[in-house]
């Protein structure tokens, strides 16, 4: 098979999301067969990866707007049949923005705080017991 005129599919597929075993799928070739072309042709693993970096940034820019809110057109049709485009304004989503937060500054937003456990040797002492029944 001539990968190199697939490249351009390669990392079309890979920023649409699709993983490394259905793209194989998808080119007719085992996960396998796709491992050994991303070790040993610099160009296939460049499509894997420029596909990979779009999708992150995109994603990244999308879940970055639903955090902080933003404004959007939208066109609807008036009572006297006209078609206009209003401006409205999405706000901002808070679950989105917690996920932001706790990613991007786990130090600062994490779910689980850690204590340190110090070893102490305690010793109880119980007094004589006396079973009277």
């Amino acid at each position: 098979m001539d990968i190199v005129n697939k490249l351009g599919l390669v990392e079309g597929w890979k920023r649409d999301g699709l993983t490394d075993e259905q793209i194989a799928r998808n080119l007719g070739v085992s996960k396998h067969t796709l491992i050994k072309w991303k070790k040993n042709i610099p160009d296939f693993l460049d499509a894997i990866k420029k596909g990979k970096e779009v999708s992150d940034y995109e994603l990244e820019n999308a879940l970055h707007k639903r955090a902080v809110g933003y404004y959007y057109e939208e066109e609807t049709v008036t009572n006297k049949g006209d078609v206009v485009k209003i401006k409205k304004y999405e706000h901002a989503n808070p679950t989105s923005l917690i996920f932001a937060l706790k990613n991007r500054l786990p130090h600062k937003y994490r779910d689980k705080v850690e204590q340190e456990i110090t070893n102490r040797n305690i010793e109880i002492n119980i007094g004589d017991y006396v079973d009277d029944d």
